[in-house]
């Protein structure tokens, strides 16, 4: 289960609109995050994540899903720790690598040794994440269902939302 999935399930749980910084990326440049990767590169597109994440941070009452790239800029990650909460969905290593076995969309993760370099991006950016959550929550092996039913339960019983 990705974060779109489990963002868009939460929000509707939640009765809160839905963004995927991603998705925003993709409909303002007219194209794949694959191809601002190509033409850009991570430059360029952290720059654009950058611009709609601050955007999106400002919303009030919504549910926004970010790449797991995201927190790399300490732009993002000051804007997204004061302007919410911020819910990290882990995830076991060798799940990533079973979720990501096909994928062909995600440039990072186009090298010769996909466990390597998720191994590599997991230990870069877990500890940026432990710096702005609010909650983590391991995902691994129940249905998406669940795991929103999960999450909605802890920020209830934390009366963080109705």
């Amino acid at each position: 289960m990705g974060k779109s999935t489990v963002g868009r399930m939460l929000a509707e749980a939640l009765q809160m609109p839905f963004y995927d910084s991603d998705a925003e990326i993709e409909a303002r440049a007219g194209a794949e995050v694959s191809w601002i990767f190509d033409v850009e590169g991570e430059i360029g597109f952290r720059d654009r994540e950058e611009q709609v994440i601050d955007e999106l941070s400002l919303l009030d009452g919504v549910v926004v899903a970010t790449g797991g790239g995201a927190v790399k800029r300490l732009n993002n990650r000051q804007h997204l720790a004061a302007r919410g909460i911020v819910i990290h969905l882990d995830c076991p290593l060798r799940r990533l690598m079973a979720r990501t076995r096909k994928d062909k969309k995600r440039p990072l993760l186009q090298g010769n040794d996909r466990e390597e370099i998720l191994r590599k991006l997991v230990c870069e950016r877990a500890p940026l994440y432990a710096e702005i959550a609010d909650y983590r929550f391991i995902s691994d092996e129940q249905s998406v269902k669940a795991f929103v039913d999960q999450i909605v339960s802890k920020l209830r019983a934390d009366q963080v939302v109705n």
